[in-house]
């Protein structure tokens, strides 16, 4: 553990920014209470493979959870969430004087005061064994180095998982071989993940054992749960090292993909390498004037940022991309991306890719053309391939914020033809196409009535969808039928607002709306939700919106009112108190429920009503009371980038509330200057010299020194590089942003 200490000793913070990272951020979480829902991935950015410590159960989705005490393994995963759990996992342990190698038996004590964790770099004391375990990662392939202490019976034991798995056991190459099938709640084809381990001391004895029973003197076995046990004898102090890669392709693959990534690279320049690629990713933003906390805030979510989701595909001999496809089994050529949802991150995780990291964000679009080609339909929750989960049919506002933003370079047409076959198809399954498109055609809304769940949202996350795909087909000058279809049914949004009730909610298919409407009611026709959350959920036209509530005053009430609301909640939909509910319940800001995805555009709104100074002030302290560089870091789940996204960019300043469009709606930054460092080779600097805890709020804005009074900024002219001076103040200017030509796009208003 003196190695982390000698490579950081003499080089400063700036150059350092993946030092600012706390992948330990979040992990202080369970199933009632989120904090994060984060485990400590030691990755390369949107790598294929990630490895943490265990301390769950072996299939326990809460694989690390930072108020555990034993470490059971050190896993190879894939998971996006625990809620979704993992796929292709497998997982390496070092033990000493016994041979022991179920979870249970095999868990060591270990302290976070002997624990470094690093995204690129991992250590822990295992207490039990006296082991000092270290690891880096490539985007395939993990090093490990294992100091053991002296002792005649020094073990690692591979658990290749439940569900079907395989090892064998090659002494004379020091070797170990092994796949894993096991793909929990995800529909595959021919699914396996294949790796290998070579370590670099000839094994003193090595067996197999399977379904819990040691399998002494067995080299290869295939079972339901297989694993080995190599053995050796070891001084005090000797260090094991142990390399390792995957595939999902072939052994032969798992191979090559040790081969091209570890090399003969020493563990020593593996860790330099990844810490100088997370410097690279998380240098495209620079953060001055922050405190520590700040900083470590910031860097921390930029990291889950740039981490899913994951690529699906590798680089064969001849130097090709290629990928295993999850839809129909076979070796196909191209990109693949797998372990996102779009429910949660067309909002603002695709729009930062989009800004930030383009390039990565053009192969994800190439990705879902595969995806497309290989099953018919575009993902909308990927873990490999599809997953019926969630609602929506979001996969539209990914495509089109890419197109719209200026990716280019692949095939939109073929995208653009698999946003309408998933716009007016049922799909394979309830969460892939459009559930309910019968209905939402004919009446223009899924009823409430025809045992269709959460219908109400998917009607208003539908209409959304059909505004992504109304602006890409006039990029892409479509018909004007076609046009025109997208652009009428993107207006369904209004036949689920409750006249009465001045709040979006259920209606039952002869047009009425049930009785019993309570806006605190969570789930039922919603998702992960109530009324006062979803009700915002109008991105294309909140001016259209404001007119439903009845003009700007009682709209910014109705803004106001979630925030002044106790959080009163009716969970009878579920049985229980989702840890939604509780986590809404417990920051004290109301309704508000900022951990979790569909009202977080919300505190932005007041920009569309000529209240810009709420915005400010509601921002900052979200930022200020939510989110903290630490285990409990989060408000509720992170969600694959979603939430630390929402941050980044109201840290900087601005947020995309409607992705599709091109436009940010302003906010107030967090910091004394921002620069991005855009991929075109332009920087865009962000100015706010006087701000402050208490000045945080805007009284001018300018833009290359000229005056700029609008409450929105555009994507594209961010593009060619800008100087952004905010004058901050501790009073709220209540004259700047309250003319109607200053408001954000709606479709009502502006008709573009």
């Amino acid at each position: 553990m003196l190695f982390y200490v000698l490579i950081s000793r003499g080089q400063t913070k700036t150059e350092n920014l993946a030092d600012y990272v706390n992948p330990l951020m979040g992990t202080q979480s369970t199933d009632e209470l989120s904090s994060g829902n984060t485990y400590p991935a030691i990755a390369r950015p949107w790598a294929m493979n990630f490895w943490t410590p265990q301390t769950g159960k072996m299939g326990d989705g809460w694989c690390y959870t930072y108020t555990a005490n034993k470490i059971r393994g050190f896993k190879q995963t894939h998971q996006p969430s625990p809620w979704m759990n993992d796929y292709g996992q497998f997982a390496i342990m070092p033990v000493t004087n016994k041979i022991v190698f179920n979870d249970d038996d095999r868990a060591s004590w270990f302290s976070h005061k002997a624990e470094i964790s690093k995204p690129y770099y991992y250590s822990v004391y295992l207490a039990d064994y006296d082991v000092v375990t270290e690891l880096t990662t490539t985007e395939r392939a993990a090093d490990f180095q294992f100091t053991f202490p002296k002792s005649k019976q020094s073990s690692i034991v591979i658990d290749a998982f439940k569900g079907g798995s395989y090892i064998k056991i090659i002494p004379n190459e020091n070797k170990v071989i092994g796949y894993t099938v096991l793909s929990k709640k995800s529909k595959t084809v021919d699914f396996k993940n294949y790796f290998v381990l070579i370590f670099d001391k000839p094994f003193k004895s090595a067996a197999c054992w399977s379904d819990g029973n040691f399998q002494k003197d067995i080299l290869e076995i295939a079972t339901d749960h297989s694993g080995a046990v190599v053995n050796f004898e070891t001084k005090k102090g000797e260090i094991i090292n142990v390399k390792t890669a995957s595939s999902f392709i072939s052994f032969e693959q798992a191979e090559l993909n040790l081969k091209t990534e570890l090399g003969n690279k020493s563990f020593d320049n593996l860790v330099t390498e990844s810490k100088n690629e997370w410097n690279k990713i998380l240098g495209r933003i620079k953060i001055e004037g922050g405190t520590d906390e700040q900083l470590k805030t910031f860097y921390s979510s930029l990291f889950r940022a740039a981490c899913f989701p994951q690529k699906h595909y590798e680089i064969d001999a001849a130097g090709k991309t290629i990928h295993r496809s999850p839809y129909n089994g076979g070796v196909e050529p191209g990109y693949m991306y797998a372990g996102t949802g779009f429910w949660d991150t067309f909002r603002a995780l695709y729009p930062l890719l989009n800004l930030i990291y383009p390039s990565i964000n053009k192969e994800m679009q190439e990705g879902l053309i595969n995806d497309y080609k290989e099953g018919g339909f575009l993902p909308e929750w990927s873990s490999p391939g599809f997953r019926n989960i969630m609602v929506g049919n979001n996969s539209a506002s990914v495509v089109s914020d890419a197109y719209i933003k200026g990716l280019r370079g692949y095939d939109i047409d073929l995208l653009y033809k698999a946003l309408l076959n998933g716009a007016n198809n049922e799909g394979p399954m309830e969460a892939v196409g459009r559930a309910g498109i019968k209905y939402y055609n004919e009446l223009g809304y899924v009823p409430y009535d025809v045992k269709i769940n959460e219908n109400a949202a998917r009607t208003l996350e539908y209409a959304y969808d059909d505004f992504a795909i109304w602006k890409l087909a006039k990029a892409l000058n479509r018909p004007k039928n076609e046009i025109a279809f997208y652009e009428k049914r993107m207006m369904n949004y209004k036949n689920v607002f409750n006249p009465s009730a001045k709040w979006m909610s259920g209606r039952n298919k002869d047009g009425s709306f049930p009785a019993n409407f309570n806006p605190f009611k969570w789930g039922d026709a919603f998702t992960e939700g109530n009324s006062m959350h979803y009700s915002w959920s109008v991105f294309h036209d909140i001016n259209g919106l404001i007119n439903l509530m009845g003009g700007e005053n009682a709209f910014t009430d109705k803004l106001d009112s979630v925030f002044d609301t106790p959080p009163v909640f009716d969970e009878s939909y579920y049985g229980s108190v989702i840890h939604e509910i509780r986590e809404m319940q417990i920051m004290n800001m109301g309704q508000y429920a900022h951990g979790n995805q569909p009202i977080q555009h919300m505190i932005y709104l007041y920009n569309y009503a000529g209240q810009p100074w709420k915005t400010q002030y509601w921002s900052r302290e979200v930022m200020n009371r939510l989110y903290k560089p630490t285990p409990d870091g989060y408000c509720g789940d992170e969600d694959n980038g979603q939430t630390s996204a929402w941050y980044i960019f109201s840290a900087m300043g601005f947020y995309p509330v409607c992705p599709a469009s091109d436009e940010y709606v302003l906010g107030a930054p967090l910091f004394k200057k921002v620069t991005l460092n855009l991929e075109n080779g332009k920087q865009l600097i962000i100015n706010a010299s006087n701000n402050s805890d208490t000045n945080k709020y805007v009284n001018e804005l300018k833009w290359d020194n000229s005056t700029y009074s609008k409450n929105y900024i555009n994507h594209l002219d961010l593009l060619k590089g800008a100087v952004l001076d905010f004058d901050m103040t501790a009073k709220p200017n209540i004259q700047r942003g309250t003319s109607p030509s200053s408001y954000p796009y709606s479709y009502s208003s502006n008709k573009k």
